[in-house]
């Protein structure tokens, strides 16, 4: 009974809202996967050269917080697909 109440209820939403909520979850899941996998390489680059550990962990912030501006600017689509 409460299956056919939410079909309900979600058939009379717009296809926009969907597909939004499907974006913003990718690029989240995006972001963590490429976060992860630029963590990885630098732990793996300072184990195999820690003299260089420096460099490579100010590399691997800058890589990181670009990977997190681009979710963000996703986010801010998928909101802005919602909102208009």
């Amino acid at each position: 009974m409460s299956l056919l109440i939410l079909l309900q209820a979600a058939a009379q939403m717009a296809w926009g809202y969907f597909g939004a909520a499907v974006g913003a979850g990718l690029a989240t899941i995006g972001a963590g996967l490429g976060i992860g996998k630029i963590g990885q390489g630098a732990m793996e680059g300072m184990a195999r050269q820690p003299e260089a550990g420096g460099d490579i962990r100010s590399t691997m912030i800058i890589a990181a917080a670009l990977v997190e501006g681009v979710a963000f600017f996703a986010v801010v689509v998928c909101l802005l697909v919602v909102l208009k």
